[in-house]
C-alpha cells in the first residue's frame, strides 16, 4: 500500500491531532480552515510539504508520512510507518536532530530548525526551516512529535 488506510480511525484523529497540535503551538495552521475540511486526511496526505510524525516508542516509529515525504524519503507507506525516526538522519547527524528532539519536547516546538537527512537509497538532503512541534491533545496529553517543512535540497 502506498498510502494510509483512509478508512482508519486512528489516522483520521491523528490528522485532528496533528492539524491542533500545530495550531496550538504556533498560532497557525497546516490547512486552512482545518475543522472544516470534511477529508482532513486526503488534505494532510496531499498538501505540498513535508509532514511526519513519530509516536513516544523509547526509539520513536514514524506514525505518518504524507505523499511528499514519501517520495523524499523515498520509501513506500508499509515501509515507512516501521521507519525508526531517528534513521531519518545519518550517523553523523543522528546527536544533532536528537538536540532538536530533546528541545522540542522541552519548549513545545521550534519553527527554526534545519539539518541533513537521509533517504532510503542514501540520497542526502538539507532540511531548512522547518516547524517541529509536540503532538498534544486537548488535555495536552503527549502523543509523540511531528516536523513539516518546504524547504529542501540534496547535498
Amino acid at each position: 500500500m502506498d498510502y494510509p488506510d483512509f478508512d482508519n480511525d486512528f489516522y483520521n484523529r491523528h490528522v485532528q491531532l496533528l492539524c491542533s497540535s500545530y495550531e496550538h503551538w504556533t498560532g497557525r495552521q497546516l490547512i486552512a480552515d482545518y475543522r472544516q475540511t470534511g477529508d482532513l486526511l486526503h488534505a494532510l496526505f496531499d498538501a505540498p510539504y513535508v509532514i511526519v510524525s513519530h509516536g513516544t516508542e523509547s526509539d520513536s516509529i514514524f506514525n505518518f508520512g504524507n505523499r511528499a515525504a514519501l517520495e523524499l524519503f523515498e520509501l513506500d507507506w508499509e515501509d515507512f510507518i516501521r521507519l525508526p525516526s531517528r534513521e531519518s538522519a545519518d550517523h553523523d547527524n543522528r546527536e544533532d536532530r536528537k538536540q532538536l528532539m530533546d528541545r522540542v519536547k522541552r519548549d513545545g516546538y521550534a519553527d527554526d530548525c534545519s539539518g541533513v537527512r537521509i533517504s532510503a537509497t542514501g540520497k542526502r538532503f538539507l532540511i531548512t526551516g522547518a516547524t517541529v512541534w509536540n503532538v498534544v491533545d486537548e488535555d495536552l496529553e503527549y502523543y509523540g512529535q511531528a516536523a513539516m517543512f518546504t524547504n529542501w535540497s540534496r547535498v
